[in-house]
């Protein structure tokens, strides 16, 4: 890749996500950036430059942002026009491709820099950081707070998690509790293991005050 691509790319994601109100902004990815780098550093066989650039770009074709993961244009141009070579394109490609909570149909990614980008993403989604995202997308899709009337789904095909409309205290159960358990790296471990106990500690206060015990 072009020196100075790495720059490049954060002004990109900058300009991209402007706007962008769901909790995966250009915001979400200068944080895991900066959380990938952290776990770098105790991966010392891992291509920071692979690391990096994926972390930056991992949600610009997210689906859920109305992009196309299948092609994944929007990254793959970037990395076209700022000198990326084939073996780089393709690396930052399957890791974009395979990080993504999928429900059941999630994937380890096959490469250490791809499972440290995967870390620091889902690192992102639990902890104090985790839940004020959780809401925030919820709210820009009028989803309530919680139905104490729903089920959460214990198990979900990607498919089935796409087309998912649960309100946001169900969206704990069934994706933010469970990522502490998908972990890849020891370093994302430890980082998680806070993050997760913080997530218990407010379910525990939010249906204690819903209940009027608090």
């Amino acid at each position: 890749m072009d020196p100075g691509s790495e720059k490049a790319a954060m002004e990109f994601i900058e300009s991209f996500y402007k706007g962008e109100s769901t909790g995966h902004d250009y915001w979400h990815s200068i944080r895991v950036y900066n959380t990938a780098m952290t776990i770098c550093d105790t991966e010392p066989e891992a291509d920071r430059a692979i690391v990096g650039m994926a972390a930056l770009l991992h949600d610009l074709d997210d689906r859920k942002l109305g992009g196309d993961e299948d092609g994944i244009p929007v990254a793959r141009g970037f990395l076209q026009t700022h000198g990326a070579t084939q073996t780089e394109m393709k690396a930052i490609d399957r890791i974009i491709h395979q990080i993504s909570f999928k429900g059941d149909d999630s994937v380890v990614p096959g490469c250490l820099e791809g499972r440290i980008v995967q870390d620091a993403d889902r690192l992102d989604a639990i902890g104090a950081i985790g839940i004020a995202r959780a809401f925030a997308y919820g709210g820009a899709h009028k989803r309530p707070v919680w139905d104490p009337n729903s089920v959460p789904k214990e198990r979900m095909s990607a498919e089935e998690y796409y087309l998912n409309r649960s309100d946001s205290i169900s969206h704990f159960y069934e994706k933010l509790l469970k990522l502490y358990g998908m972990m890849n790296t020891a370093e994302g471990k430890r980082l998680a293991q806070r993050r997760h106990e913080y997530i218990v500690a407010y379910l525990d206060e939010f249906m204690a005050e819903w209940k009027g015990l608090r």
